[in-house]
């Protein structure tokens, strides 16, 4: 039985491998791995919590979780945007722990070959980035969902909630 379950666990991250889901912010598209994500959402009422760094822009309480949310967008020093109805909350689990992300635009899930993705130039140099994924004649900024926020960030979210 648990050989049964490891195989299942196993063919589950391999149909996961190389899939990502990929966004906008702004001009520029981003993918993050399937396998963090577990659900997209619009925009929701977000309750907002004093003294949290700005990017964190409170929490969402999706049926009946609460889940802090970050502006993505912000995250990255870009201008703030008024969101709208292209506007989604992707809920990914980082660490035992739920965070929404807040993107200008879900796009879609795509698998990237491993040979399309390569390292960012060593003169690039961003904590956020893990990869560049080459899709067709576009670049996708591929994330380490778990460098988003540090372990300090992390830490403090928890205790905050």
């Amino acid at each position: 039985m648990a050989d049964l379950i490891e195989n299942a666990t196993e063919l589950e991250e391999d149909t996961l491998k190389g899939r990502y889901l990929t966004f906008s912010i702004g001009d520029e598209s981003y993918g993050i791995e399937v396998r963090y994500v577990t659900e997209i959402v619009g925009i929701q009422k977000i309750t907002v919590i004093p003294e949290l760094p700005e990017y964190v822009k409170g929490i969402i309480n999706l049926r009946g979780k609460i889940i802090p949310v970050i502006d993505v967008r912000l995250r990255f020093r870009k201008e703030p945007k008024e969101y709208n109805d292209r506007t989604c909350v992707i809920v990914i689990d980082i660490k035992d722990l739920s965070i929404g992300l807040i993107v200008d635009t879900v796009s879609e899930v795509i698998t990237i070959p491993e040979e399309d993705i390569v390292e960012p130039p060593e003169s690039f140099s961003n904590r956020y980035i893990r990869s560049i994924g080459k899709v067709g004649n576009e670049v996708k900024l591929l994330l380490d969902c778990e460098k988003l926020l540090t372990a300090g960030e992390l830490e403090s979210l928890v205790e905050t909630l």
